[in-house]
């Protein structure tokens, strides 16, 4: 008997310590890496939803994340816990599924530019003609057949040089990205929890980038008052402060972090959605948060195009929707010639993803 046989679909079965564990990695990045917090909500979720039961409880649900090496406890005599590296991960695998999906396996190593020649790193789908010198794997075996079948026909066929067609080879170029997060006050103001979607994109682009650019930095930053480097690890326990927005901090340190990279291309994302009402001259800061203050934006400015002088591309994601400040945004990516998204934070992780991977590279 041939054919399709089709019956009921019946999904995976998932053990109720996953499911659990799934919710948990969700929360725990919107407490910020507070364990107890986390668990607090959980348990409020546990007695509306019911998500345990008397053979499955809460307490064997945190016994088994002990157990399995997810949380541990504090050693500061507290008797809290905290999350382990194990999470860590676990967490940038969460928001790299939540935000990109699964991923097309890349090939190892780096971008495609729009360059070929002969001494490329990769096959690509465009042909040419044989040339003295070029590598005999590079011939197109099955594309030379036919070619020959034409030149020749079938009852005279025969392979010569002039058949031969050869696939050109496409380099690649490493990129060093840096990633700046706006983590000004504003970016948990009226409701709208702003750091968080922030996170999520930073966890997801630094594991992508792990995975399919291994060659490739990712420098993540965040501004205030100040910029200073954080690591991905330190992501999960990301807050937002009582500051305002020093643009112009984390765009120097940005630069100064591209600067002593030796990758072909480097670039800049800028996750905000503020304007710029701070920056420091002389060791001493100058804050004005009433409307676009010239001085603050004209350094923003100047730095935007000493970027474009060091071919330093800026990509800026703007997450707020005011008009003042898009014409201002608008006014900065004029200055470095580079691209600007304004958008809510829906959406905000794939328009990252398809920057990332589907930009035109130049050559080294």
């Amino acid at each position: 008997m041939q054919g399709f046989r089709f019956k009921h679909y019946i999904a995976d079965k998932t053990s109720r310590f996953d499911e659990l564990f799934k919710l948990f990695k969700q929360v725990i990045t919107h407490t910020s890496g507070d364990v107890q917090e986390a668990l607090d909500w959980m348990r409020e979720l546990d007695k509306e939803y019911e998500l345990t039961d008397k053979d499955y409880t809460f307490d064997d649900f945190i016994n088994d994340l002990k157990k399995l090496g997810y949380l541990r406890d504090k050693n500061d005599g507290t008797g809290g816990m905290t999350i382990t590296p194990k999470t860590e991960q676990a967490i940038r695998n969460n928001a790299l599924e939540y935000i990109f999906g699964k991923l097309k396996k890349g090939a190892v190593g780096n971008h495609k530019t729009k360059f070929t020649g002969k001494n490329g790193d990769e096959i690509s789908n465009n042909l040419r003609a044989f040339e003295f010198g070029d590598a005999p794997q590079s011939i197109a075996m099955i594309e030379s057949l036919k070619q020959a079948q034409i030149n020749h026909g079938l009852d005279d066929f025969k392979l010569t040089e002039s058949d031969l067609l050869v696939g050109e080879q496409e380099f690649k170029t490493q990129t060093s990205t840096v990633l700046m997060i706006d983590i000004s006050h504003s970016m948990i103001l009226y409701g709208e929890d702003r750091i968080t979607p922030a996170k999520m994109v930073a966890m997801a682009l630094a594991e992508m980038i792990k995975r399919n650019y291994p060659k490739d930095s990712l420098d993540i930053i965040v501004f205030g008052n100040d910029a200073w480097p954080i690591r991905v690890k330190d992501l999960p326990y990301l807050q937002v402060g009582p500051y305002h927005t020093n643009t112009v901090a984390g765009l120097e340190l940005a630069m100064s972090i591209l600067r002593k990279k030796k990758a072909g291309n480097k670039q800049i994302f800028m996750i905000t959605d503020g304007k710029p009402s701070c920056l420091k001259e002389n060791g001493e800061y100058y804050m004005n948060s009433f409307g676009l203050d010239r001085r603050i934006v004209n350094k923003c400015l100047t730095l935007a195009a000493g970027c474009k002088r060091g071919k330093i591309d800026i990509t800026t994601f703007m997450v707020a929707r005011d008009n003042y400040l898009m014409d201002f945004i608008n006014e900065f990516t004029e200055a470095n010639q580079g691209k600007a998204y304004f958008t809510g934070l829906k959406g905000l992780g794939e328009m990252i993803f398809r920057d990332y991977t589907n930009k035109k590279r130049k050559k080294i």
